[in-house]
This record gives structure tokens, C-alpha cells and sequence, in this order.
């Protein structure tokens, strides 16, 4: 029967959570899914942009509104495949003089792209908690936006061709990087040593759960079937479930697992909401912060972001 159903090319992260959809577990209604093994998963957002390589994807954040102001075919759909807080990734060189954020001001920081999620969520905590003037920041970045028509700021230089971040850092060649694995070596620290209470203080104050990734689909396969947005909803938030109810039942097999018992711990329910609705603080507070970190010149909302039949889904 699935042989007559019409193909859809999905291409999604592999977690504990998309794991019962991609293993067919979990079908996607009147569709016949098949999943492109991609790696890494950022390699998924260029090719959805530039080549519209797939019918869904995977899609960070901030290149997604980048997408939607400069005109690209996508319809978002509001479920957040990947989450994590940010107050963790930011490292200094021993030797930089670095001891407090707005010590980074004047300071080489590296990125691996200016529009990279991660790095905007970082910056956005460095910003409206610690009052970093980002333009005094010069950000070395080593690839350009997924979105061509997305630009850089004037502070942001392009690293030389063939070095890598990790190593410009324990060189001293920049004084701080954004978004690196986690990296401990007598050369480099953490900007905040103790970012695991601070990451539980800036939710329990702003209730921002900082969203990496969402989900887009092409925006003429979902105009020729209406449906196909509520089926794929419907079947992420069921493959979610399957993959919750097996974690609370046999606990962590992995690190990933790990990771997610703590953040629900840490927001006090589901590690990972979908909707527009549990997710509106969130999406409002990446929204401003694209803005005002100069990645798009407008200010778009949670309700700018999805279609208006979806605002009412939840999972």
C-alpha cells in the first residue's frame, strides 16, 4: 500500500526522538517517508536552501527567518526537533584577559557563521543580560549564512583559509569562541564556570527555552496537500511520545538521554514542547534577537513565523 502513496524526502536529525518516525515506526499519514541519511545536520539547511533538496527539513532557527524575509519557498512547522541552553558554549583563552562578559568587547571571537543559531543565542544572553555592546565585538566567522542573500555586519571578518576554530583558540589567534564541543585544555575556560545555575536562573526569570531547530516544508508541496502539515505534526509529536515513554520506563542509554532527563528537570515538564503556543516565548525573544543582532532588518513574532491554521497545535 505505502508504494502507492506519494513519496515525501524527509530529512531529519537522528535522536532518541525522531528515531520511531524514522524507522517507520511511526507513519506519516497518506505519505510514504523516506529519510536521507545527512550528516552533519547543518549540511541539511544549505541544501534545503540552495537546492531545495528536500520536500521537509530539518532547519535551524535564525537561517529560517532569514529564509521567510528573503522570500524562500518554505512553510515552518512548529515542531523544535533540537533545544539546548547557551550560557555553556561560550570559551575563552587562558591568556586573553577575559574574567566577565563585557570583557569580550574589543575582544576576536569566533563563530562558525555570523547567522549560526547557537552563536545568536549566546550573544542574545551576552547582550540583554550582561550588557555586551556586540559592535564593539569583532566576530571571525569561517562560513556565511545558508540564506546567500544574508549578510555579515561590518565586525565580522572572515578567518584565513584552512584554519579551524578549535585551533585559532588554543593558539591565542582569537581570544574567545562560540559553539565549540566542549573543550578543556590548559590553554582554554569557560566564560561562565558555573553556566549550568545560571542556565536555571535565566529560565526561571524570562522563561526563554532557547529553540536550535525547527521543521519547514516546501511551501508548494504543502499548498498541493493541505494535509500534509497536521500529518507530519501529528506523527513527530507521536514518534516524541513513543521515545519520552520509553526514557521514563527504561532511562538513559546514551548522553543524549541524559541530556534530555536534565533539561526537563530544568523547565519542569516536557524536554521538548512543540507548538506555537508553548513555544511563544521562545520563538518572540529569537525573533528580537535576530533583529537586533543585524541578521535580518525586521522584527518578526511567534504568530509571523508559522501559518495561522497551525496556531492551535500542540504535542
Amino acid at each position: 500500500m505505502a508504494n502507492h502513496l506519494p513519496e515525501l524526502k524527509v530529512a531529519l536529525g537522528t535522536y532518541g526522538h525522531t528515531r520511531p518516525l524514522k524507522t517507520g515506526v511511526v507513519p506519516i499519514s497518506g505519505f510514504n517517508a523516506v529519510f536521507p541519511d545527512i550528516s552533519p545536520t547543518h549540511e541539511i539547511f544549505r541544501r534545503m536552501i540552495q537546492e531545495e533538496a528536500f520536500d521537509v527539513a530539518e532547519m535551524a532557527l535564525t537561517t529560517y527567518l532569514a529564509a521567510k524575509f528573503y522570500g524562500k519557498p518554505l512553510v515552518a512547522l512548529p515542531v523544535m526537533p533540537m533545544r539546548m541552553f547557551h550560557h555553556g558554549t561560550i570559551w575563552c583563552h587562558v591568556r586573553s584577559g577575559i574574567d566577565h562578559s563585557k570583557d569580550l568587547e574589543g575582544r576576536r571571537v569566533a563563530v562558525r557563521s555570523y547567522a549560526q543559531t547557537g552563536p545568536m543565542w549566546s550573544r542574545g544572553v551576552l547582550q540583554s543580560e550582561y550588557g555586551v555592546d556586540l559592535d564593539r565585538v569583532e566576530w571571525v566567522t569561517f562560513e556565511g549564512s545558508h540564506v546567500p542573500e544574508c549578510r555579515d555586519p561590518p565586525n565580522a571578518v572572515r578567518a584565513p583559509t584552512g584554519k579551524a576554530m578549535r585551533d585559532m583558540l588554543e593558539a591565542g589567534e582569537v581570544d574567545a569562541a562560540i559553539n565549540l564541543d566542549s573543550l578543556l585544555s590548559e590553554n582554554v575556560k569557560p566564560l561562565f564556570a558555573d553556566a549550568a545555575r545560571l542556565e536555571t536562573d535565566w529560565f526561571a526569570r524570562t522563561g526563554i527555552y532557547p529553540i536550535n531547530h525547527i521543521v519547514t516544508v516546501k511551501a508548494d508541496l504543502a499548498a498541493r496537500h493541505p494535509e500534509l502539515l497536521t500529518s507530519l505534526f501529528e506523527a513527530m509529536a507521536r514518534s516524541k511520545q513513543i521515545y519520552l515513554q520509553q526514557l521514563a520506563a527504561d532511562g538513559p542509554a546514551n548522553t543524549a538521554d541524559e541530556t534530555t532527563i536534565r533539561l526537563g528537570k530544568l523547565v519542569g515538564g516536557d524536554p521538548l514542547p512543540f507548538g506555537v503556543e508553548a513555544n511563544r516565548v521562545a520563538l518572540d525573544a529569537a525573533a528580537d534577537f535576530v533583529h537586533r543582532q543585524k541578521i535580518i532588518p525586521v522584527r518578526y513574532s511567534a504568530a509571523d513565523i508559522f501559518p495561522a491554521e497551525l496556531s492551535g497545535l500542540s504535542g
